[in-house]
């Protein structure tokens, strides 16, 4: 073990300080970096603390061995992801496709710029093309000496089990609602709004961040509420609600529209400025793009569970056959969001059953 590792307490509680919530993988990931293996897969839903934690644990393995001076720089660059030996790695599209698979490759077989470890993290494996499995597999396990990778995915679905099974994994749970509050809370985040951006937010840190600055939150809520009431079995009535739904999804977008819009202007500035290369600017509207797909999924989430809370409230009041039977239908609608299905359809299919 490394004086740096040894020496410092307060190292962990600082590369890990944008973590909330996740007290055990945090020490997991303390006690990996004193000797870490060559993969690691980190489990989790976004807006669980999964990324932030791979930059820490990167910070940790980089500054390993390093003086003071040295360390702290190793750290500080390593949690902005400007660290020569940490690299990123993001489909452009909607999956890691065999050309992803061919770049992190490279990066692997490139020797460390600084130290003798390079740190490589590759986001959405769990979305990876099946013509590009064999090659990461390959991959991990037969992996440059130098190279660790951090591998980050939601779940792991039958085609990565094997990728999966030659890593350590390390899970992410949702962030429970207390420790959301108290984060809001701790942020200046208005006490009207934390407990509602919390219990919206699905124990997605980042999600209760975006909705406690979301003014058109509780009207949302309302919208839903309301559905059971205004359904009234005709399609023009399904049309409007529909498109209701669809204008509060978008209004909901805007605010991380407006983080990404900033984004783009500062990767651009800095391009002007520097004249770099390969700035990375595909990578970061595919995330863009990504960011939005799942903020719309997450507010049909919110919206379904609201109304669940309509009919269970009617099924418990009465042997309201009807409500029971919503339930159902709204649970069938619920498991259809894995596929990523087309928003205006699921929204008609739903109110059409509902009663």
């Amino acid at each position: 073990m490394s004086d740096a590792l040894t020496t410092d307490s307060a190292v962990a509680p600082d590369v890990f300080g944008a973590v909330v919530g996740q007290e055990q993988a945090v020490a997991r990931l303390v006690a990996a970096a004193v000797d870490p293996v060559h993969a690691y897969l980190f489990l989790g839903q976004p807006g669980t603390g999964g990324y932030q934690a791979a930059l820490g644990f990167g910070a940790l393995v980089l500054a390993d061995g390093l003086t003071d001076e040295g360390a702290e720089r190793a750290r500080r660059l390593a949690l902005e992801a400007k660290h020569p030996d940490l690299v990123v790695i993001e489909a452009e599209g909607a999956a890691l496709r065999v050309e992803e698979a061919n770049e992190i490759i490279r990066a692997g077989q490139i020797s460390p710029v600084e130290g003798s470890r390079k740190v490589i993290v590759v986001h959405g494996v769990d979305l990876i093309q099946e013509a590009a499995i064999g090659k990461l597999l390959k991959l991990i396990e037969e992996p440059p000496a130098s190279t660790i990778f951090v591998l980050l995915a939601e779940d792991v679905p039958p085609e990565i089990i094997t990728i999966a099974s030659r890593c350590v994994t390390i899970e992410f749970g949702p962030v429970a609602l207390p420790i959301i509050e108290a984060a809001l809370v701790g942020e200046g985040v208005s006490p009207s709004r934390v407990k509602m951006a919390a219990a919206a937010s699905g124990g997605d840190l980042a999600r209760a961040r975006l909705l406690a600055n979301d003014d058109a939150l509780a009207g949302r809520a309302e919208l839903w509420v309301s559905l059971p009431s205004r359904l009234d079995g005709r399609g023009v009535t399904v049309w409007e609600l529909v498109n209701q739904v669809r204008d509060g999804m978008d209004a909901a977008q805007e605010p991380l529209v407006a983080r990404h819009e900033a984004e783009l202007a500062e990767l651009e500035a800095r391009v002007e400025a520097t004249g770099e290369r390969g700035s990375g600017r595909s990578q970061l509207v595919a995330r863009h793009k990504r960011e939005i797909r799942r903020l719309r999924l997450d507010e049909l989430r919110f919206g379904l569970a609201t109304l669940s809370r309509v009919y269970r409230d009617r099924l418990i009041e009465a042997d309201d056959r009807a409500a029971g039977k919503a339930l159902e239908v709204i649970q069938r609608t619920a498991e259809q969001l894995v596929r990523n299905p087309n928003e205006p359809l699921l929204l008609q299919g739903l109110f059409l059953e509902l009663e």
